[in-house]
């Protein structure tokens, strides 16, 4: 689902996973997880003791809580059409 859309815009590393590619995963159990956030409060962490999400192969959270790690990264196309990591 996400290889594709990689390739159209040009991320040589990212959309699967793979050795050297950056890997943002979201790992749940269906049957622990409840989502909390709403527009009112966007940034509520989900509900469930078993939730880890991971970016650029790193963790951020790990069983539902924050690391303080924060690896993610805009991206920006140049003029050139090559896109330019910015953190």
């Amino acid at each position: 689902m996400t290889g594709g859309p990689a390739r159209a815009l040009k991320l040589r590393d990212r959309g699967l996973l793979a050795e050297g590619y950056r890997a943002d995963v979201a790992i749940f159990d269906p049957a622990d997880f409840r989502d909390q956030a709403s527009y009112a409060e966007p940034h509520r962490y989900p509900s469930g003791a078993r939730t880890s999400t991971i970016v650029n192969g790193v963790v951020v959270v790990d069983h539902a809580r924050h690391t303080g790690a924060t690896p993610g990264m805009v991206l920006r196309r140049g003029a050139d059409g090559r896109v330019r990591e910015r953190i």
